[in-house]
């Protein structure tokens, strides 16, 4: 089992809770592209997900290639983020 899991932040959070619930689903969603694709270590390189106003910021503490950006872009866009494709990568 993997307990390092990326801390999940949020602006406006203590008054919009929903926002790091969103952060949860994208998160597994993203683990679940990452085992289909095979990337068993994938999840170790993410540090942080924030959602700034409705952009998913996505702290890494290696650099991802663009198959992982990808998975990213996908679950944020998807009906369990928030709908659009407004995501950052920060290393």
């Amino acid at each position: 089992m993997f307990l390092d899991h990326p801390t999940l932040t949020a602006t406006n959070s203590f008054t919009e809770p929903d926002r790091l619930e969103r952060l949860s689903r994208v998160y597994g969603y993203v683990a679940a592209l990452a085992d289909l694709a095979g990337k068993q270590s994938f999840i170790e390189k993410v540090s942080q997900l924030h959602d700034h106003k409705g952009t998913l910021i996505v702290f890494w503490h290696d650099a991802p290639n663009e198959d992982e950006k990808a998975f990213f872009t996908q679950a944020w866009s998807s009906k369990m983020g928030d709908g659009s494709s407004n995501v950052e990568h920060e290393v």
